[in-house]
């Protein structure tokens, strides 16, 4: 397992990450971590390596973009110290262009995404243990639907900025793929976008997976 004894690991993102987090960030707090994928990979970290005392602390914001994160990154990730970041962004810099296609000013298209994302990894790695980059998703299994089709270009930014600096990269669109040819979309998250505690189990997984960490530990 790739975590070091005593890891404070940040995971940061929109409001798939956020789900329900306590604010302001407290330490202690009952449900500040949320209820969502990061309070599943702190539970299993807890319960399969006790002894590592790793720390996971959730800094998801509802609604937030790419942009958000930059304006937000000197208190919410610089000023905690983490020794591993998790970064899941996009899923808004997506979804605005369609569900509110007249309020452009919300809109945060590819280039914009690519550069600002960039610009946080490169000035933020060099300071880190770990990073892994996640990619937003987008809970449906047709391919060609037009809002699927521009989040795949997104995961791709995420995949070449993950290669570039050295990050674990994880392809949470794959992981849904993989249940999504047997289930349907609705069954995960109503909207295609917000899951389910199923839905948000896909997303644990994948993270957990790419961290090297074990199920049958200590079973």
């Amino acid at each position: 397992m790739r975590l070091a004894p005593k890891s404070k690991l940040v995971m940061i993102g929109d409001s798939i990450t956020d789900c329900e987090r306590a604010r302001p960030y407290g330490e202690g707090l009952f449900g500040a971590i949320g209820k969502g994928y990061v309070s599943l990979v702190d539970a299993l970290l807890t319960a399969a390596y006790p002894e590592l005392g790793i720390r996971v602390v959730n800094m998801g914001i509802g609604g937030n973009t790419v942009r958000d994160l930059k304006a937000r990154w000197q208190t919410d990730v610089a000023d905690l110290n983490p020794d591993w970041l998790s970064i899941m962004i996009g899923i808004n810099d997506v979804w605005r262009q369609y569900d509110m296609p007249g309020q452009t000013e919300k809109h945060v298209y590819i280039e914009e995404y690519e550069e600002t994302l960039e610009e946080l990894v490169a000035r933020t790695r060099p300071r880190l243990q770990g990073l892994v980059l996640m990619t937003p998703f987008y809970i449906e299994s047709n391919a060609a639907d037009p809002m699927r089709r521009t989040m795949d270009r997104y995961g791709e930014v995420v995949k070449r900025i993950a290669a570039k600096h050295d990050a674990l990269f994880v392809d949470t669109q794959a992981a849904f793929n993989q249940v999504l040819n047997h289930l349907y979309s609705a069954t995960l998250a109503w909207d295609r976008v917000h899951p389910t505690m199923a839905g948000h189990a896909v997303i644990a997984r994948a993270f957990l997976q790419s961290i090297g960490f074990e199920y049958g530990r200590g079973l």
